[in-house]
């Protein structure tokens, strides 16, 4: 049996990592080196940084973290020492692009738009991005989209370039947080960005908070440079920025991929990878323990013009979550850090619009082809 130290927050960390050795659960911003020294796997999420200054000394032999970004991780690093790593891809995309759905859904009802009518620049067209393209595209939007590395991988067909992107009324970002190289993305939002937009322009940044610069959306929404951002990744979390924070449209604590069902399938598929380094069959099954959904059924009017808004806040309560994060605001500066890992820490199960059936009180095809493209089960 091994010696497994997991990220308390990994929902089923004990019941699926027990079957393979001892658990030790620690708070991801609490874990440090002299933890390590005897424990044989590491089991973390986005906030705790894997690198030599963690593992150096350690009797660690395999890192696996229950999120689809590494940019916390040193890959070279592992690498190196011979140290086996696994991440969790795709793990929470639907839940990240539920996320979407809803807040172009309120953005829509609350400025008075017309999706159908508008553009959608996707920048990052990955497991997230890809799916919250078909999310839009279902909502009557034209999407463009923006991946260097996809476009020269599969060529530059059905990719624009950043200017292009700039032209769209709104703009959603699911790159990784590349610093370096060919395609960086740290401060791709920034103030020779945000002067290229057209006016009223709406951000949404999902993806890492410092693929945005503070300074920029900050000073564009100040001076209605721009029609509204949706945030809910921030620059130097958990120390985050309460005035960039007071002018959001929407803003959340890194939570947008924290659906309930996107957190399980982190844990299973780096449970998995550790069963398989470990050259033993998985034990565990989330099926058998996932709890059912809090509204398992909505009841859809096709006469509701806000029909679509209404089902989708019957599962998910964006207000309540905005509501909760604006605590911040009024807190002295060293308490921000803490209030927001706390936000994570306590979030109430989310679950995702899939395991939700709809039932409409007449029949509309189109209704039900829009509800079931943004992700709902119909009958």
């Amino acid at each position: 049996m091994i010696k497994i130290l997991a990220d308390e927050n990994i929902p089923y960390g004990i019941d699926a990592f027990s079957t393979l050795g001892t658990v030790q659960l620690v708070a991801g911003r609490a874990i440090s080196q002299e933890m390590l020294k005897d424990k044989d796997a590491l089991i973390v999420r986005s906030i705790t940084k894997v690198n030599k200054e963690l593992l150096s000394g350690t009797a660690v032999r395999f890192v696996g973290t229950c999120t689809i970004g590494e940019d916390h991780v040193d890959k070279q690093y592992l690498e190196e020492q011979g140290i086996a790593f696994s991440s969790a891809p795709g793990c929470n995309a639907d839940s990240v692009a539920d996320y979407i759905t809803g807040a172009l859904l309120l953005l829509e009802n609350h400025f008075s738009l017309a999706l159908s009518q508008m553009t959608l620049g996707v920048v990052g067209v990955g497991n997230v991005g890809s799916r919250v393209v078909k999310r839009a595209q279902a909502l009557g939007m034209t999407c463009i989209l923006n991946d260097p590395p996809l476009a020269e991988k599969n060529g530059n067909s059905g990719y624009a370039s950043l200017e292009e992107i700039v032209k769209c009324d709104i703009i959603t970002f699911h790159t990784p947080l590349i610093k370096e190289g060919k395609w960086p993305t740290r401060h791709l939002v920034n103030e020779a960005f945000i002067a290229s937009l057209k006016p009223e322009t709406i951000i949404i940044n999902t993806a890492r908070g410092a693929v945005a610069d503070n300074a920029a959306p900050k000073s564009a929404l100040r001076s209605n440079r721009i029609r509204a951002a949706v945030l809910d990744v921030w620059e130097n979390e958990p120390s985050i920025d309460p005035e960039l924070l007071e002018l959001a449209f929407l803003g959340t604590p890194h939570i947008a991929g924290y659906s309930f069902d996107g957190k399980v399938n982190g844990t299973t598929q780096i449970y998995e990878a550790l069963c398989s380094f470990l050259g033993v069959d998985a034990q565990w099954k989330a099926d058998a323990v996932m709890p059912p959904p809090l509204c398992p059924e909505v009841t859809v009017d096709p006469d509701d013009p806000n029909c679509l808004l209404h089902a989708v806040s019957k599962v998910y309560d964006f207000k309540e979550d905005d509501r909760r994060m604006r605590e911040l605001c009024s807190l002295p500066p060293d308490k921000i850090g803490v209030h927001f890992d706390l936000l994570r820490k306590q979030y109430p199960v989310r679950r995702e619009f899939h395991n939700t059936r709809v039932l409409l009180t007449r029949q509309d095809n189109a209704l039900a082809s829009s509800l079931s493209g943004i992700g709902f089960t119909v009958t």
